[in-house]
């Protein structure tokens, strides 16, 4: 399934990014494109990593008011 989802991302961003080289004003397109692939990775790698993401966090920030108190 990851290398699905790396093959689709991986096609996307070629397309993007032969819109963004295109003079013929389809930048807008391809940039928002690229967007839209940045906001979906990251949705699903915090979805994929919430739990380890939140672990370290709390580390963080129990060091840090250890450390101040």
């Amino acid at each position: 399934m990851r290398n699905k989802m790396t093959n689709k991302m991986t096609n996307a961003l070629l397309k993007a990014r032969g819109l963004m080289v295109n003079e013929s004003g389809d930048q807008m397109t391809g940039w928002l494109i690229v967007v839209l692939i940045v906001v979906v990775v990251g949705a699903v790698f915090m979805t994929l990593y919430q739990g380890s993401i939140t672990q370290i966090w709390n580390s963080i920030v129990t060091k840090i008011t250890s450390l101040l108190g």
